[in-house]
């Protein structure tokens, strides 16, 4: 065989299997779902009285209690606008409060390096986001160890091709494998390589939201972050009260750029807020309020999302809770209150505290999921594989959870009266005691007519046994594996994948390579 004729044939070898992967696609549909647009009505749990009771709560807190502000430039800023400022403690006044957060958009659209997976987010519109940080996985056989680089490629690509995912995230799990003086660089190029959907920018220090927001710019185009929304940071607060200069200079790094960023208080209810659930609202509010403001006085317009992370705590234990009956009662108000401000607003979805994925994990995590949906969430993060009280993602949960998400996004889009004539027509036809399943209605509407679940098994024991008496995580797993071999990158212009390898290989020759964050990058 010359040389000519062994190219040839390695070239067709491939073109026969990526039409092979291609066919394997299209029998497993991975078209992204389009953003929800929620159609379920809202659960309020407070009348108009409840929630002016809340809002009092918190600004009396902003006015009286006031918010530490542990950073030198925001204390500057604060004293700049008018606020009190004593040491570290700004009192926020009401009015100056009201005027800040009335200039946040209601609403916008991220724009993903896909223009088609594009989604808009506020006031109906939602999307759906894996979890991330998790120190740990349960792997492609079940077993919980420590994450490489690698896996986290691997969730990128699984959040690629799972339709109701709307986001590959940032570090769904942490590479141990890298150092952490690097990862962020390598975290985000694995969101932006792997998916051409919207993603996460890291914030875990001032210098390396900038780096993200560098390589923002470098995949998008500096000009376009000015006016088009691509990513998503998070910062989160010091319950009770606090806000520090890591995660403020994070925010500054991503607001300067009009890059959107949650504004989270980390609840753990009973243990940094009052055990009460209208009092921890009311606590949460007053900081989510302090940060939202904080982002107009960066930049006036900025997109911002009034954020929180919400557990209660055991008090056998002191371990934080998953799916109890007062997280859901917190996320409603918590919709309530952010309506009222007319601001976006996260919470998260799908927590589950079992060790494995056992039954333990699918009530918490349905129990969450229909609560998030009923509240009116927009941004829906942890939505896949969070489990260990987020100290591992299973892959397992991981695509179980999604397709959990694709139903909830078909339940919420409500009801459809399209064909209800036609439908009903066939009522007569088939008349009392026949049956539907051969009536041409059905038959031209049965793929689209009920949702029919991919991973549950619904057939009858008998056949359950006959097949080898599968269980749910095995199933997933097998379906994660069938994802994984199909999987095709998306393409990246080279010219923009050479300047973002180019940007992270500067960065580490920069940065020393340590395995202790330091705090200046």
């Amino acid at each position: 065989m010359t040389a000519e004729t062994d190219t040839r044939a390695r070239r067709q070898s491939r073109a026969g299997g990526r039409a092979a992967r291609r066919a394997l696609r299209t029998a497993t549909d991975i078209s992204m779902l389009p953003g929800l647009n929620n159609a379920l009505p809202r659960c309020e749990v407070m009348d108009e009285g409840g929630v002016a009771r809340i809002d009092a709560a918190s600004m009396d807190i902003l006015e009286n209690v006031g918010v530490v502000f542990r950073d030198p430039i925001a204390l500057e800023d604060w004293r700049r606008v008018g606020a009190k400022v004593d040491g570290e403690r700004v009192y926020l006044d009401r009015g100056l409060i009201r005027e800040l957060i009335a200039t946040i958009p209601e609403s916008f659209t991220y724009h993903a390096r896909n223009p088609a997976k594009n989604v808009a987010l506020g006031g109906r519109q939602s999307i759906f986001v894996p979890m991330t940080g998790a120190p740990y996985l349960r792997d492609l056989d079940d077993v919980r160890r420590n994450p490489t680089l690698d896996d986290l490629a691997m969730f990128h690509k699984l959040a690629h091709m799972l339709p109701a995912l709307h986001s590959s995230a940032h570090h769904i799990v942490e590479p141990m494998d890298h150092p952490i003086s690097h990862r962020h660089l390598r975290i985000t190029y694995s969101s932006m390589k792997h998916s051409d959907k919207t993603f996460m920018g890291m914030t875990t220090s001032p210098k390396n939201a900038e780096d993200v927001m560098e390589m923002c710019a470098a995949l998008f185009g500096e000009d376009f972050l000015e006016t088009h929304p691509v990513t998503t940071g998070n910062c989160n607060g010091n319950s009770p009260l606090v806000w520090d200069e890591t995660m403020l200079g994070a925010m500054r790094a991503f607001c300067r750029r009009n890059q959107p960023v949650l504004c989270s208080p980390f609840v753990l209810g009973g243990a940094n807020t009052p055990a009460s659930v209208p009092a921890t609202v009311a606590q949460l509010n007053a900081e989510a309020l302090s940060a939202l403001a904080y982002t107009q006085v960066i930049r006036k317009g900025a997109p911002a999302i009034y954020g929180h992370y919400l557990s209660t705590v055991s008090m056998k234990s002191g371990a934080p809770m998953a799916g109890t009956p007062e997280i859901s009662l917190m996320n409603f108000m918590i919709g309530q209150m952010a309506r009222h401000y007319r601001v976006p607003w996260r919470t998260s979805n799908t927590l589950g505290g079992a060790k494995t994925f056992d039954a333990q994990a699918g009530y918490e995590s349905a129990t969450t999921l229909s609560a998030v949906l009923h509240a009116g969430a927009n941004y829906i993060w942890h939505s896949a594989g969070w489990n260990e009280a987020g100290m591992h993602c299973s892959v397992a949960k991981f695509v179980v959870d999604a397709e959990q998400c694709a139903m909830g996004h078909k339940m919420a889009q409500g009801l459809n009266w399209d064909d209800f004539d036609t439908a009903l027509a066939a009522v007569p036809d088939v008349g009392p005691g026949g049956h539907y399943l051969g009536h041409p209605h059905t038959q031209d509407n049965f793929q689209s007519a009920f949702f029919m679940p991919e991973l549950f098994d619904n057939n009858s024991i008998e056949q359950w046994m006959a097949e080898g008496s599968v269980e749910i995580t095995a199933r997933a797993l097998k379906y994660a594996r069938h994802l994984l071999e199909v999987y095709e990158e998306p393409p990246l212009d080279e010219a923009r994948d050479e300047a973002l390898r180019d940007y992270i290989a500067r960065r580490e020759r920069e940065i020393p390579a340590v395995e202790a964050l330091n705090q200046e990058y």
